[in-house]
């Protein structure tokens, strides 16, 4: 009797062990994974070539600027460059009446005075140059500018014909004839000149000069004398 009670502990821990050590079915031991060593990336020839292309692109950019920035710096002080200026000397009206197709047929002539207030610098005006008269949004007429070349300092008179047709011309006619009650009818005179600069005997890339002069005339009465009565004229360079 005693020497059961001695065996049977032994027995349950052998059971126990085995019942612990002993893999459910099924299921089996997973191995840790192993993942494989890559080598170091090395850094591209090509790459390196397209940065130092890249870097030195840049950097020729830059001294172009800086070249250009000192250029234009000299140009200043040494040439003082200023815009040509003009002037509304007479507005003529020699047509201005409806059409068969009910278009407004204008024709005007204009006299303007351009100035060059330049010592050292000659203006080269090239083909393509017009004048255009404007009522509100609608163009009435428009004229090329002769093509000539203006000296240091020079004063030279422009008289040039303007030509055109509008449409809804009923309205426009309308409204020109009820502004011309008041005795005051805005005009927008506009002017678009490609010229050429000439810095000594340098001949310079062709700039566009565009002006902008605001007219109030009394009236648009056919081949009658038209007082101007007020004239704001402005201008800037467009490269």
């Amino acid at each position: 009797m005693g020497d059961q009670q001695k065996i049977h502990p032994v027995l349950q821990m052998e059971a126990n062990k085995t019942k612990t050590t002993t893999p459910a079915p099924g299921k089996t031991d997973l191995l840790p994974v192993q993942r494989p060593i890559l080598p170091p990336v090395m850094p591209s020839k090509n790459r390196n070539m397209c940065c130092k292309i890249f870097c030195w692109v840049l950097s020729l950019l830059v001294l172009a600027m800086i070249a250009l920035g000192i250029a234009v710096t000299v140009v200043y002080f040494v040439f003082h460059p200023k815009l040509p200026r003009y002037e509304v000397n007479s507005l003529r009206v020699t047509n201005l009446g409806i059409n068969l197709d009910l278009s407004l047929s204008a024709e005007f002539r204009v006299e303007i005075t351009a100035r060059n207030p330049n010592k050292k610098i000659g203006i080269y005006y090239e083909k393509g140059g017009h004048i255009g008269v404007w009522y509100d949004k609608t163009k009435l007429c428009e004229g090329p500018i002769p093509r000539f070349y203006q000296g240091h300092r020079n004063v030279t008179k422009l008289n040039v014909g303007l030509t055109g047709r509008a449409q809804y011309g009923n309205t426009v006619l309308a409204a020109l004839q009820q502004q011309q009650q008041t005795g005051r009818v805005p005009l927008d005179l506009k002017v678009d000149a490609p010229v050429a600069v000439k810095l000594g005997k340098l001949k310079m890339k062709k700039i566009r000069i565009l002006g902008n002069c605001k007219l109030v005339v009394d009236s648009l009465s056919t081949n009658n004398n038209i007082n101007i009565k007020a004239s704001d004229c402005s201008f800037k360079a467009k490269l």
